[in-house]
C-alpha cells in the first residue's frame, strides 16, 4: 500500500478517453493521479510508487515495471495489451486486466459505415458536388464513380470473435453471403470456416477483426492481394500491421482491390509522409483516426468496466485477467 494505507492509482493517458466520459471513483480508499498524456521517458517516474496503473496506449516496459515496487495491478483501458510487457508483469506477480466486449455495436457500425461509403462512393460523390461537378454535368445526376449494392455480394471475415460474428449478423441482414476465413495456413477447422486463400478469391468485401500477433502481422500482403479475383474492398477496423501498407498501396495502384477503409495504421498518429496519409486522398480510400471503438456509449461502457476490473481485483476476485 502507499502512504497511510491509502492505495495509489495512476492513470497515464486520460486524454485517450473522451472528455464526456465519466470515470467513477473506485470503491476502496485511494488517491488517484491522472495525467492527460505520458511520454515513454516519464513512465518510470510516474508509476514508481503506484499500486495500480491505468494505461490505454502508453507502453509499460520491463524496466518501469521492475522499478515500480508497489505495483499490483495494471488495468488496461482497452482490449489489446500489446503495449504491456506481460512476461515482466507475471514475473513480478503483477496482475494485468483488460476490457472486453464493450464495442459490440460501435465497431460493426463503423465497419459498415466504411463499407457503405466505399461501396456507393459516398465520399467521392460528396467531393465532386463540392467541386461543382453536378453543375458541370448539366443533368439530374452523373456517374463518375462506381455504385454497388451489398445484397448478393460476399463478405469475407477474418476473425471469428464477438466482433467478427456481429459484423456477420449485420451482413446477413443486408443479404450478403458470409465467409469466415480459417486461420492462415490452417486447415480442418470445421464447417464454419472457408479456406483462407479461398476467402481472398471470393470476397467482394474483406473485413478484418483479429488481434495483431506475430502470426497475423502483415497477413494481408502482396501474395494475398494477388489472389483477390473480385477486386474487393478491404476494411481494417482491427489493428495496424495486419495489412502490409506498402503492398496495399501497390494493390490500389494495380487495381487489384476496389478500395480500402482503414481505421488503423502502423503508426498512430501517422507522420505526414506515412503511406496511409498518401493513400487518404484517393476517392476509393477512407482513413479514419482509430475511432471505430469510440462511440460515446462504448467509451462509457469501457470506463465503467475499467473501474469494475479495479474494484474486483481489490476485493480479491480479479476479472478479465490477461496471461503472459
Amino acid at each position: 500500500m502507499s502512504e497511510a494505507g491509502t492505495s495509489k492509482i495512476v492513470f497515464l493517458d486520460r486524454d485517450t478517453l473522451s472528455p464526456e466520459t465519466q470515470l467513477r471513483a473506485p470503491a476502496f480508499e485511494h488517491r488517484m493521479e491522472v495525467f492527460d498524456r505520458t511520454s515513454s521517458s516519464e513512465v518510470a517516474e510516474r508509476i514508481r510508487d503506484a499500486d495500480v496503473v491505468i494505461t490505454n496506449k502508453v507502453p509499460l516496459r520491463r524496466e518501469a515495471i521492475e522499478a515500480a515496487t508497489r505495483l499490483r495491478l495494471v488495468a488496461v483501458a482497452a482490449t489489446g495489451t500489446d503495449n504491456v510487457d506481460l512476461e515482466a508483469c507475471a514475473q513480478r506477480g503483477v496482475t494485468v486486466s483488460n476490457i472486453r466486449n464493450y464495442a459490440i455495436n460501435t465497431v460493426p457500425e463503423h465497419t459498415f459505415a466504411l463499407i457503405f461509403a466505399l461501396r456507393r462512393s459516398i465520399a467521392a460523390y460528396r467531393e465532386a458536388v463540392i467541386a461543382g461537378r453536378w453543375q458541370e454535368a448539366g443533368q439530374f445526376c452523373f456517374f463518375d464513380y462506381p455504385i454497388r449494392d451489398l445484397a448478393g455480394s460476399t463478405l469475407g471475415i477474418v476473425g471469428d470473435g464477438v466482433l467478427g460474428r456481429a459484423v456477420a449478423d449485420v451482413g446477413r441482414a443486408f443479404g450478403m453471403r458470409i465467409l469466415f476465413a480459417s486461420y492462415k495456413g490452417v486447415s480442418g477447422m470445421g464447417p464454419l470456416y472457408t479456406d483462407f486463400d479461398e476467402v481472398m478469391r471470393r470476397a467482394d468485401v474483406l473485413t478484418l477483426h483479429c488481434p495483431l500477433l506475430p502470426s497475423t502481422r502483415n497477413m494481408i500482403s502482396r501474395r494475398e492481394f494477388a489472389l483477390m479475383e473480385r477486386k474487393p474492398l478491404v476494411i481494417n477496423t482491427a489493428r495496424g500491421g495486419l495489412v502490409d501498407e506498402d503492398a496495399l498501396a501497390e494493390a490500389l495502384d494495380r487495381g487489384e482491390i476496389g478500395g480500402a477503409g482503414f481505421d488503423v495504421a502502423t503508426a498512430e498518429p501517422p507522420p505526414a509522409d506515412h503511406v496511409m496519409m498518401r493513400l487518404a486522398n484517393r476517392p476509393n480510400v477512407i482513413v479514419t483516426p482509430h475511432v471505430a471503438w469510440a462511440s460515446q456509449e462504448a467509451i462509457q461502457s469501457l470506463a465503467d468496466q475499467l473501474v469494475d476490473n479495479i474494484d474486483a481485483f481489490w476485493s480479491g476476485s480479479p476479472r478479465n485477467v490477461v496471461s503472459a
